[in-house]
């Protein structure tokens, strides 16, 4: 009778160790379905679209790296955000291998990687300069290419990378060729770049923002009246008649790193108030 019972409670703990471990697995597993538990890198981090996805993705639970080329800009936003921030300019490619080398040792993988650093620069055709054409494609495609490149090696399975690219890559707006052009070949990669890196299922998406109300206009060094000039024009065109606010673009960057995009991946998101369906309206 000792030997029934104690064979009974030894398969009663057997079944209670099982469903403990069962019920960590699943819970663990709900736990890295978003960003929460996660490491989060975004290039750029320090204003702007970048600043609000950092913040969104560290209230989420995750444990997010802000970088940005201004030393002062970086650690005021890292402070502010609660973040860790490096400074790296990601138009030298040293600089990405040395942020890549930091991340490595401070956080081994990551798991989301947010390609946001650009800058925008206007001039029209037949006044394009080989400076500006060179800083607009030596941050925004060269910059964002590397920076893939770099990090894959420290990328986890199953990572998400999430390219900001704009629509400008197709609307022909006056005075942008450069910086559309530089927009149009990042989203070109990020379809080949979601095809070669499915194996390890990695998703790659671009999200195409219209104008939205952030400092890259004031660093264009065009004169106040000229800029307030531009902006009317540019919310003129728009059909919901404003420009999108960073925390709305944060939204849908925190959603495609999420697991609940998990069968998303070679996409790109208009995100644009309308500007794309109606370029012509004024």
């Amino acid at each position: 009778m000792f030997e029934f019972y104690l064979e009974q409670s030894f398969r009663y703990y057997i079944f209670v160790l099982e469903r403990t471990f069962q019920n960590i697995y699943n819970l663990k597993k709900e736990l890295m379905k978003n960003p929460e538990n996660k490491v989060a890198v975004v290039t750029g981090g320090n204003s702007g679209i970048g600043y609000a996805t950092a913040q969104k993705l560290k209230s989420e639970g995750a444990t997010v790296i802000i970088t940005g080329r201004s030393a002062e800009k970086v650690e005021q936003a890292s402070k502010e955000l609660a973040v860790r921030g490096i400074v790296a300019d990601v138009s030298q490619v040293s600089a990405i291998e040395h942020l890549v080398s930091q991340v490595k040792e401070l956080y081994g993988q990551i798991d989301i990687l947010f390609v946001n650093a650009g800058i925008f620069a206007p001039a029209p055709v037949g006044q394009i300069s080989e400076e500006m054409f060179d800083q607009q494609m030596g941050i925004n495609f060269k910059g964002a290419v590397f920076t893939i490149e770099k990090f894959l090696p420290i990328l986890k399975d199953g990572a998400s990378i999430i390219n900001l690219s704009s629509v400008n890559a197709y609307t022909g707006m006056a005075n942008t060729a450069i910086y559309a052009a530089s927009k149009a070949a990042l989203n070109s990669f990020t379809r080949t770049a979601a095809t070669e890196l499915a194996p390890r299922k990695i998703r790659v998406n671009a999200v195409n923002p219209g104008p939205v109300a952030t400092p890259i206009f004031g660093k264009t060094g065009m004169p106040e009246e000229q800029l307030n000039g531009f902006a009317q024009a540019m919310q003129n065109r728009v059909p919901l008649k404003r420009f999108g606010e960073p925390t709305e673009i944060a939204k849908l960057v925190a959603f495609l790193a999420s697991d609940d995009a998990a069968f998303i991946t070679g996409g790109e998101y208009n995100i644009d108030g309308g500007i794309n369906i109606n370029p012509g309206i004024m």
